[in-house]
This record gives structure tokens, sequence and C-alpha cells, in this order.
């Protein structure tokens, strides 16, 4: 059985920024990640390769920032008053908030700077205009379930659970 659109897939990852060999994130010690394939649930640029690969297969595979987590918006980044704030007592750089735009639409930020009262937040995601690699290991292979299939996501081990 090979990598399709509609197979729960299941798969070790190790993931480094392709520039500096950096490690960004592992599954190798882990739970390997468990995904519905064809649904966007990965980003594209790993997704498409993985297409057609058997269980036990490995590959490494590059992805530029533009099929991983988009380009370096700069438009994203804003400078705010620390009186934004009021509700939270303690800032710190690092921090991720949750944030809604003009229209109500959630969106996560991370706050890079804190200059006295000017609080730098950035909306763009961690890993953005980052060129990945992942080195990634085929565990499993199967066909999804009519409820993962309805539902767009995998269940059970490794995947999404519903409480």
């Amino acid at each position: 059985m090979t990598i399709q659109k509609d197979k729960v897939v299941t798969m070790h990852y190790h993931l480094t920024n392709s520039d500096d060999g950096q490690v960004l994130d592992s599954s190798q010690g882990n739970e390997p990640l468990t995904y519905l394939h064809g649904t966007g649930s990965i980003i594209p640029g790993l997704e498409r390769q993985l297409n057609g690969l058997d269980v036990g297969a490995t590959k490494t595979v590059q992805v530029a920032a533009a099929e991983a987590y988009g380009e370096y918006d700069e438009e994203m980044v804003q400078t705010l008053p620390r009186e934004e704030f009021a509700g939270i007592d303690t800032l710190e750089v690092g921090m991720q908030l949750h944030a809604q735009d003009q229209d109500g639409n959630a969106f996560n930020v991370h706050i890079t700077q804190i200059n006295g009262n000017e609080v730098v937040i950035d909306g763009n995601h961690p890993l953005a205009g980052m060129p990945l690699t992942f080195e990634i290991e085929v565990v499993a292979i199967r066909d999804a379930t009519a409820e993962e299939l309805q539902h767009g996501h995998a269940h059970g081990e490794g995947g999404h659970h519903h409480h």
C-alpha cells in the first residue's frame, strides 16, 4: 500500500532549517506523527512529496518557505503601546498571544521585542520564511475509516482525539 489521498499515514520525522541545519522539531524518541493524507493537515510541500511512498520508506524532503509556512510578511509585524495588553500582567519576549483582526478572525501572534512602553508583535508563523528539510520514515499506512474521511483527520494513536 502506498501513500495517496484518503490514506492514514504514520511517520517519524526530523525537521531542520535548510539554511543552517538547526533542529526545529523531531518525533525521534516520541510518538510518530499520524495524519490523513490529502487533506492539507501537513504543509503542502511535504504532503506532495510523500505521495507514492511505501511503508519502510525513508526520504529527505526539501521544502521551500512558500510551500511550508509561507514567506515572511513584514506587514504582520506591529508595534503596539503596552496599554493594549492591559489584561496581561507579565509580558515576555517569545510569549504566544491570541489576537483578532477587525473582522473578528482569530490568529496567533508572538512577542518579539519589548522596548519600554512599546511591544512588538509578529503574526507570522515562527517558521515563516524558512526553507525546511524533513527526514522522514514511513511507519504505517492504512485506509481511512468513514468517520475519519467525514471529519477530515486521523483518529486514534498519534492522530486527533475527540473528547
